[in-house]
């Protein structure tokens, strides 16, 4: 069971929320949260498996909860505004992923799933613009911090978040256990002091070196 915090100032908007999600067979909602310091409240008590987070919310916005919490659970970010300094906030926060509210119910519970399942998800025309922004920035040939103690197995995964690959595609492609590469992603993130794979995707794309280099920083949903 996928255990979910929905955080929404509006109440109209949690209470919908709550209905989308409470319909699906193996998700529960574990709690609602009203503000942003209410979110991380009751994130650090509840530990969910994802915390629905809307951007726009009195006491502490859903960016700086998002800093706050993404450590020790995912946060899929939820909002009406696509603007770059919210897309961009909530990433280099450490949310897993972004959508817009005007996602339809059954592509929402995916996104809820795909997060809980260890992977990055972003809305279609948040990842163009995330596109647009790396084709004209200058590859950084030296490379993050950390990266040189990733081993030669960790570089190939680091690469494939660099190509937006899920965790079963990683999998798939370097010919390795699901559970496998979980433990890669996460080491990974350990070893670049990252609180999500995307960041970690964002990163691989930035990085210049070979067999550490990448075409988009997340996947699409489908």
């Amino acid at each position: 069971m996928i255990e979910v915090l929905v955080a929404d100032d509006q109440a109209a908007v949690r209470a919908g929320l709550v209905l989308i999600l409470g319909a699906a067979p193996d998700v529960r909602v574990a709690g609602e949260a009203a503000d942003g310091a209410e979110a991380v409240a009751m994130a650090r008590e509840l530990r969910p498996d994802v915390v629905l987070m809307d951007v726009r919310m009195p006491r502490l916005d859903g960016i700086a909860a998002t800093r706050e919490i993404a450590g020790f659970t995912d946060v899929l970010v939820l909002t009406t505004f696509d603007m770059d300094e919210y897309v961009f906030g909530a990433l280099r926060a450490g949310a897993a992923g972004f959508l817009l509210k005007d996602v339809d119910a059954d592509r929402l519970v995916e996104a809820v799933r795909t997060v809980a399942a260890g992977d990055g998800i972003i809305a279609p025309q948040v990842t163009r613009r995330l596109i647009g922004a790396f084709a004209g920035r200058p590859a950084s040939p030296a490379g993050p911090p950390g990266l040189a103690d990733l081993t030669p197995r960790e570089r190939e995964v680091f690469a494939c978040l660099g190509e937006g690959l899920s965790n079963g595609q990683i999998a798939e492609r370097l010919r390795m256990a699901e559970t496998t590469t979980k433990t890669h992603v996460s080491r990974i993130l350990g070893k670049l002091g990252l609180a999500s794979r995307v960041q970690a995707a964002i990163l691989a794309r930035e990085t210049a070196l070979p067999g550490v280099s990448g075409t988009a920083p997340s996947r699409e949903l489908p």
